[in-house]
């Protein structure tokens, strides 16, 4: 038997594992990118916590077996409780952390500014190895079976064996990869500043198809039932077919002309964006038709999470909102004080999310919906 169905099978269970055991172990939730949770929050959202840090948060956590992984603009990484938000250690990466945490067995990874990519083991919280790129690391990484992927900004994409980081491929593009490679069905799927967006075979490494995108893409690709879903600095959205190397459709503003660098989620009818228009985009997944347009007053580079029949996102001007999926309507809104362009992420009826001044805030049932709940 070859090492390749091995391999692909050892992915599927992988990836069933993680999108069956509730935790949001990495930037987006699921290796698809899709930013759907597992689960749906509540109605009403109260501060939970707060936990500060020495500066500010600018990507999503990571959650995995009741700890918060999350990589501050200080250079290091903080590990929470869960339910109390307390610090249980941190990890000095020695340069800012502008990834966001991916967890897998046992390590948690993540680059850095100077281009360290770091495998911290949980367990003794020290470094268990470290591949330095050659630039700074943006990009967060994903997990595929034994391997871990990410971008750089010395523009490749890069495969490491997980266990001990040495490198199994390299891909070599023509710009920054600033957004987070995704995995599906063996390959990843990478679009960078050059404009192409490329499907790679996750054993090999070999470049299956490049697709040009017509603009530079600093955002992920979010990848449901073989179409990305991705923005770019050529203000649109697109929609690709990743199996013939297609654009389906092309989605713009037609009032106003700005760029898109949050990254969409997608449950396969709508997809939902963020622009730096001051709006939040849902577009018909299919046909690439707007389905509601909602002004958030300031620019969102975060990238929008969907939980349940509503959708969340951080705003510039430092709101955190809620907006029903189907239509659009205003559903809850928190002022946190500070620019918010870090990603929510979202587990066990939580929702978590870091601003630009440092404050990582946990969301989640106030007291009495919690008791109703109990009496249930």
């Amino acid at each position: 038997m070859s090492e390749t169905p091995r391999f692909l099978g050892l992915l599927a269970l992988v990836l069933a594992w993680s999108a069956a055991s509730g935790d949001w172990p990495l930037f987006r939730g699921d290796a698809g990118l899709t930013g759907v949770a597992a689960d749906t929050l509540p109605e009403e959202l109260q501060p939970l916590w707060v936990f500060e840090a020495e500066d500010g948060f600018a990507s999503a956590v990571a959650v995995s077996d009741g700890k918060v992984f999350a990589g501050s603009l200080d250079g290091r990484l903080y590990v929470l409780d869960l339910d109390s938000g307390e610090l249980q250690w941190k990890y000095e990466a020695g340069a800012a952390i502008k990834s966001a945490p991916a967890v897998s067995g046992g390590l948690v990874f993540f680059g850095d500014e100077d281009g360290t990519f770091h495998a911290v083991d949980i367990e003794t919280h020290r470094r268990k190895w470290s591949f330095e790129a050659e630039a700074e690391i943006v990009s967060s990484a994903n997990i595929a079976g034994a391997a871990v992927i990410f971008g750089s900004h010395d523009e490749s994409v890069y495969c490491l064996e997980a266990a001990d980081g040495s490198l199994r491929w390299r891909v070599r593009t023509q710009g920054f990869v600033y957004g987070t490679p995704a995995v599906s069905e063996g390959r990843v799927v990478s679009a960078g500043c050059d404009g192409v967006l490329r499907v790679i075979s996750v054993a090999s490494g070999e470049v299956i198809r490049e697709v040009e995108l017509g603009g530079y893409v600093g955002a992920s690709p979010a990848v449901h039932s073989g179409t990305a879903f991705v923005g770019t600095f050529e203000n649109q959205v697109l929609a690709v077919d990743i199996e013939h190397g297609k654009v389906l459709w092309a989605y713009e503003n037609p009032d106003r002309q700005f760029p898109f660098l949050s990254s969409a989620a997608t449950d396969g009818k709508l997809v939902v964006i963020g622009g730096r228009d001051k709006q939040l985009h849902a577009i018909d997944a299919t046909t690439g038709k707007a389905v509601w347009q909602r002004s958030v007053g300031a620019k969102v580079d975060s990238s929008p999470v969907i939980s349940g029949k509503r959708v969340f996102v951080g705003v510039e001007s430092g709101e955190i909102l809620a907006f029903g999926l189907e239509s659009g309507d205003p559903s809850w809104s928190f002022d946190t004080g500070s620019a918010v362009i870090a990603s929510p992420s979202i587990t066990a009826g939580k929702l978590l999310i870091g601003t630009a001044e440092g404050q990582l805030f946990c969301f989640g049932a106030g007291p009495a919906e919690t008791e109703e709940k109990r009496e249930e």
